[in-house]
């Protein structure tokens, strides 16, 4: 893989950037700036080279339509003011441009294509879109590892028609990446949560031989405890998932690998409702499992205690509703303290996860944090990303 850093005479070249800057938008207002913040240095470094930015990206699931809700509008917005310079929104179709139309004012140097989305061609992969947007530019930079998992005509097709490089940001997450799965300070632990344990089965197979303890939370660790005997209430969970725990437990006794999961946990009547403490042989059938409870986050902080690697994805609970964020904010405290210290390597993945420590403040307090989800878990799961193999 090159890297654009190392590269001579960028000189007044077009870069075709792909940046993921699919950011959270509520009635027009960017909820969270985190990906926004991540791609500056890679603006600016382009800047500083004097070259010309022609930046591709998407907001939210258009299906190939336009869609105005998801304008990169707010985006370009919300950049200028960061880079304290003219951002130039085209949003005429794509089809109908010319490399000649992109920086007709010769003052132009950062210019955004409308939502990429808004083409089927793009996740179709299609072979004449990636050939026509590869003709605005002299040289194509992937700097959205987030969207790496993904093979789209933006992200792997177009780097068969130009030179393309790795950005700052995606050579900074796989490196960080490699650190984990690769020179693992040990003892390491894995913190993993969400909804569904079949999406990250792989990911957890993975890394079992890897790991000394897998730490299973959020709704996914429902499924556990129903196979562990223990009632669940009306908890969210899977069907048809008890072979996948099985073989998660004989997989982890034959790598000496810990599995830990809720002892106790936070029940309430609905999402919205109150929170109320409660051991697992008292699980009512109108209850919700909606975080753990103190005797869990006692255990999963001594665990932390003890590590030296540390791999969060996934909250503890329903943290959107504050009365069941608390599993979620003493594990970031925990390990953030650790941190501080020099004590640990600590790495956070998935959107998520990264709004705990953001409401929390914590952010800062971690080694490195990827604003990618799916890719991030590919990527440890062993699979081959098609926009990292492109770079190859």
């Amino acid at each position: 893989m090159q890297f654009i850093k190392d590269q001579e005479n960028l000189n007044e070249k077009i870069i075709l950037l792909r940046l993921d800057l699919n950011v959270p938008i509520k009635n027009g207002v960017i909820t969270d700036q985190t990906r926004i913040d991540k791609i500056l240095p890679i603006i600016n470094f382009l800047i500083k080279k004097k070259t010309k930015i022609l930046i591709l990206s998407h907001v939210g699931r258009p299906k190939g339509k336009e869609d105005k809700e998801l304008s990169l509008k707010p985006i370009c917005e919300n950049l200028e003011k960061k880079i304290n310079k003219k951002i130039r929104l085209i949003k005429e179709n794509i089809f109908n441009l010319n490399k000649e139309d992109l920086f007709k004012d010769p003052k132009d140097q950062v210019v955004f294509l409308e939502n990429i989305r808004f083409y089927k061609e793009e996740e179709e992969n299609d072979e004449n879109f990636s050939k026509h947007i590869a003709k605005f530019a002299d040289i194509f930079v992937n700097d959205a590892f987030s969207c790496s998992h993904r093979a789209h005509a933006s992200v792997s097709k177009v780097t068969q028609f130009l030179p393309s490089f790795a950005g700052l940001q995606l050579e900074t997450e796989v490196n960080a990446l490699k650190k984990v799965t690769s020179e693992i300070k040990k003892p390491i632990t894995c913190i993993i949560g969400g909804s569904k344990i079949s999406t990250k089965i792989g990911v957890i197979k993975n890394l079992i031989p890897k790991f000394d303890n897998i730490i299973i939370v959020g709704g996914m660790a429902n499924n556990i405890l129903k196979f562990k005997g223990s009632p669940i209430g009306k908890s969210i969970r899977e069907s048809n998932c008890e072979e996948i725990i099985d073989d998660i437990f004989k997989t982890a006794k034959i790598y000496s690998c810990s599995i830990f999961y809720p002892e106790d946990v936070l029940v309430g009547k609905n999402m919205e409702g109150k929170a109320q403490p409660k051991e697992l042989d008292k699980i009512l059938n109108d209850d919700l499992i909606l975080d753990i409870g103190p005797k869990t986050i006692n255990k999963i902080k001594d665990i932390i205690e003890i590590s030296k690697t540390v791999l969060w994805n996934g909250p503890a609970g329903y943290f959107e509703n504050p009365n069941f964020a608390n599993g979620s904010y003493e594990i970031a405290k925990k390990i953030a303290v650790k941190n501080k210290n020099n004590l640990i390597y600590s790495i956070v993945g998935g959107g998520d996860t990264i709004a705990v420590l953001n409401q929390i403040g914590a952010a800062k307090n971690f080694n490195f944090i990827s604003t990618a989800g799916g890719a991030f878990l590919e990527y440890l799961e062993g699979k081959e990303l098609p926009g990292i193999k492109a770079l190859n």
